[in-house]
């Protein structure tokens, strides 16, 4: 399908898998050409109650943006200040919304209790995109065989690397590697980022959990990503599992096209 707004149009694959050694898939996606929105979550919790955490959360956004697009129909089209403020503002709303209910259904329901998940989600409107941000899944920008992560991981080591308190050769080694510092749905209340992308035709945008990336060389993402759109996001997932399958492996892969 492809999205009918103004300017660039776009198009995807995605596909999720269980991995190798978990029980549970508590990964869950969105991957919607008509609205141009794009979600992956990575679920946290016991009691299938991260698998309930991310299905919840990327329904959640769907309703909300969707709504939010119906009432807002000049978001699409030329870029300007405002409507990028207010695309951001929209889909960091339909974020907190996710957050507010997952912790209202924990607060009812004590066996899902400091259940959470990670979103990364992307919003294509013509002639920009949004994205927002929570947690360590990943959204990756690659144009002209260069591959640009555009979130920022909310873990332990990111931050300890943003103060300089470890180094990247200690990263590698830290045993601290999946403790998330921000995740929707653990408090009532989380801080988002947000951001702007300018599209061009030919970009592609790569969505991942940490089952993926976490397998992944930076170097390598844009041969990777390169190929027939129907085929990369399962070769995605395939590679992930040769390289170990430890997680849940999720991957949305998006192309901007010019129409």
């Amino acid at each position: 399908m492809n999205n009918g707004s103004q300017g660039i149009r776009s198009r995807s694959s995605a596909r999720t898998d269980i991995g190798r050694h978990r029980a549970v898939n508590q990964d869950a996606y969105l991957s919607d050409d008509a609205l141009g929105l794009y979600v992956v979550a990575d679920g946290m919790g016991g009691h299938a109650a991260g698998e309930v955490a991310s299905q919840e959360a990327v329904e959640n956004i769907f309703g909300m943006v969707s709504r939010g697009l119906q009432t807002m129909p000049d978001l699409r089209g030329p870029i300007s200040e405002e409507k990028v403020r207010s695309a951001c503002r929209m889909v960091e709303g339909a974020i907190q919304s996710a957050t507010y209910m997952l912790f209202a259904m924990a607060e009812f329901d004590r066996t899902k209790s400091g259940m959470g998940t990670t979103i990364s989600t992307l919003l294509l409107l013509g002639e920009y995109g949004v994205f927002a941000q929570v947690g360590d899944s990943r959204i990756y920008q690659i144009r002209e065989d260069q591959a640009n992560q555009l979130t920022e991981d909310h873990t332990l080591i990111g931050w300890q690397l943003k103060q300089g308190l470890i180094s990247e050769e200690e990263a590698l080694r830290s045993p601290h590697k999946n403790i998330i510092t921000r995740a929707v749905g653990n408090r009532d209340y989380v801080q988002v980022d947000t951001g702007l992308v300018d599209l061009l035709p030919g970009d592609r945008y790569l969505l991942c959990s940490d089952g993926l990336h976490g397998y992944l060389k930076p170097h390598e993402i844009p041969d990777l990503v390169s190929g027939p759109l129907h085929e990369v996001a399962s070769n995605l997932v395939d590679l992930a599992n040769a390289r170990g399958g430890k997680d849940n492996i999720t991957a949305v892969v998006v192309e901007a096209f010019d129409q």
